[in-house]
């Protein structure tokens, strides 16, 4: 059990004992898209304008089954993105799958409420099948199935109940909400750690001593600090000019050049 997983459901636990379907307080937190924007003139019309529900709406539940099922799949699913997104990564996917799941309902459901953490989860689910697809999920403990399979079905399924308006109490159009949004950003955070990455690996390969003059490179490596570096390096770094010094540029191999070139901040 990761650090944010656990707080997660316990902190959905908590506000399901707490806050039960039918009170004020759960309906001033429940999504309901006019609200969101003072429109509301029918639900509640003394607070019409609740903009906090485009969060609060993730950690209330319509009932007991409603909250066990998105509790298990938030711990069956989220431990193992947490330990690979970290914290931070992972609370991104969640809460930008909740939001992502407000701004579905705001597009295909705008007269109904909703709660739940199904939209964030849902960002769960598809998150771990992008990065683990042929992971195996044995469905109620007995039917072996492929991470992505279980995804592509949660989304069909989704998007059948949506259109066709089947199950009408199920905030289809918020898990698709959740499932886009979540798989976007995971794309978006993965191709942007894969440029860092790319311009860590182009800086540590950079080569400056292959574009200039013997002379002038071997100047800088000479005025390398070596009093202020680590016994390790300094060994290196004089071994390296004794053998320059001894047979010329060319007894370095390329790896070793960059090295030089790093020490010397070149």
């Amino acid at each position: 059990m990761t650090p944010w997983v656990k707080r997660l459901l316990v902190t959905n636990v908590i506000v399901a004992l707490v806050l039960q379907p039918g009170t004020l307080v759960y309906a001033l937190l429940t999504l309901f898209p006019p609200a969101v924007v003072g429109l509301d003139q029918f639900y509640i019309p003394e607070v019409p304008f609740r903009p906090w529900t485009l969060f609060t709406y993730m950690f209330l539940h319509a009932g007991l089954m409603h909250l066990l099922f998105n509790m298990i799949g938030l711990f069956f699913f989220g431990p193992r993105l947490e330990a690979r997104l970290g914290s931070r990564g992972f609370l991104g996917l969640y809460f930008l799958s909740g939001l992502g799941g407000a701004a579905f309902s705001f597009a295909f459901s705008y007269g109904s409420p909703v709660v739940g953490a199904s939209a964030a989860v849902y960002g769960i689910i598809i998150g771990f099948a992008m990065y683990w697809p042929r992971e195996l999920i044995y469905i109620y403990g007995l039917i072996p199935v492929q991470a992505r399979w279980l995804a592509a079905f949660v989304v069909a399924i989704s998007l059948y109940s949506g259109i066709s308006g089947s199950d009408g109490g199920t905030a289809h159009f918020a898990h698709l909400g959740g499932l886009a949004v979540g798989a976007g950003y995971l794309r978006f955070r993965d191709r942007h750690l894969g440029k860092d990455l790319r311009e860590f690996q182009r800086r540590v390969n950079h080569t400056p001593s292959t574009q200039g003059s013997e002379g002038d490179t071997r100047s800088r490596w000479a005025s390398i600090d070596l009093m202020s570096m680590h016994d390790l390096n300094r060994n290196e770094v004089e071994e390296l000019l004794a053998r320059v010094d001894r047979n010329g540029m060319g007894a370095l191999s390329l790896e070793e050049r960059q090295f030089l070139d790093r020490m010397s901040g070149g």
